[in-house]
């Protein structure tokens, strides 16, 4: 099946305003999206395409804060996942964690493996916020111990598999809006013999439960981050809860530390790397 590839150029760019644009044309039948700044790559098959239609839905941006243009391209069929994992590249975190393919071989050896199927825009572990929320729960592992944990966005399940690796008490609960990361959390937890430790779930923070986490790791966004961080206070447990979120830019800080302090959070610890942020924060 041939595709269009729609390059959509956001000037200035930033992450949320990506999510932005493809939400807004998401129903248009685009099945897959990838992010390198400053654009959003967009795929549909090309008997779907309707660039008038496109236009009408980026015409809506005029007078955002952001402006947006776009090119299109046509790419001949091939097999797409194929071509994404022939250049998916190990991550190793310091000599505690690899995350890798099935068909990698001859790596350094680590503490921690996670063996993963990569699946276009899933998560790979290779972006900022997730390897530092991996740093992040390696620093802490005697802290996590035994924790009742939640692992919000999940994707492919890094995060959730490294959890339960590291001792948080079972099951793990791991937290998607999308079918298809559901089930690609569920086969990578199968991949990794950790099956029976972690329950993946399908839905959005409206299927949390109040009093239920030690632990909330959230990489999302921003704003969906602003507008769920009470739900997430919510579902932690009375005494000693923690939050790491992570997702959005070191700009971003004040902006979650004030709706933090509204609920009664306060800051712990803070990383950046590449103006990516996460933050600590405790009940």
């Amino acid at each position: 099946m041939d595709y269009i590839a729609v390059h959509i150029r956001l000037t200035p760019f930033r992450e949320e305003w990506a999510e932005i644009v493809e939400a807004e044309i998401a129903d248009l039948g685009f099945d897959s999206f990838t992010v390198e700044e400053p654009f959003l790559n967009a795929y549909i098959p090309k008997e779907q395409f309707s660039e008038p239609m496109l236009k009408t839905l980026l015409s809506a941006f005029d007078s955002a804060e952001f402006q947006v243009s776009h090119t299109v391209e046509l790419v001949k069929e091939q097999n797409w996942n194929a071509v994404w994992e022939s250049s998916f590249e190990p991550v190793v975190v310091g000599d505690e964690v690899t995350v890798k393919a099935v068909y990698h071989k001859d790596l350094p050896k680590t503490r921690y493996n996670i063996v993963i199927d990569p699946q276009m825009s899933f998560g790979s572990g290779h972006h900022q916020t997730t390897s530092m929320i991996i740093e992040q729960l390696l620093e802490d592992r005697k802290a996590l111990k035994g924790k009742a944990v939640l692992d919000m966005g999940t994707g492919t399940g890094i995060l959730a598999i490294l959890a339960a690796k590291l001792g948080a008490a079972a099951p793990v609960h791991a937290v998607d809006i999308d079918p298809r990361c559901v089930l690609s959390a569920k086969a990578n937890a199968r991949r990794n013999r950790v099956p029976h430790k972690i329950i993946t779930v399908l839905g959005d923070a409206s299927v949390l439960i109040r009093g239920q986490y030690d632990w909330i790791l959230a990489n999302i966004n921003r704003n969906i981050l602003l507008s769920d961080m009470e739900t997430y206070v919510r579902a932690l447990k009375p005494q000693g809860g923690r939050i790491l979120l992570s997702g959005f830019y070191t700009a971003d800080i004040p902006l979650l530390l004030e709706k933090a302090a509204s609920l009664g959070l306060h800051e712990v610890s803070r990383r950046s790397r590449d103006d990516w942020a996460l933050l600590v924060l405790e009940k």
